[in-house]
């Protein structure tokens, strides 16, 4: 059950990310997914290294995007996606 809810979360982070980056008719589903999940991870090491730690789903959400969107930033700046 974790993992589908993992997935669901990612896809909804992802997607979210994208718009804010503007690169969401670039992006498929299983993209954001990937995103979301990997932007998860990035979004919770530059919290740490900030010394960010979100208490509630709200938050960590929140920081998520974030982490997604540095991703999706990073990207652009290879040009694996089209600015």
């Amino acid at each position: 059950m974790g993992w589908i809810v993992s997935l669901i979360v990612g896809a909804l982070v992802g997607w979210l990310a994208s718009i804010v980056m503007k690169t969401n008719a670039q992006m498929g589903s299983i993209a954001n997914i990937v995103v979301g999940i990997v932007g998860a991870w990035i979004g919770a090491w530059l919290g740490g290294l900030v010394g960010i730690s979100p208490t509630n789903f709200v938050g960590t959400t929140l920081l998520s995007i974030v982490g997604a969107c540095v991703l999706i930033a990073i990207l652009k700046a290879l040009n694996v996606l089209k600015a």
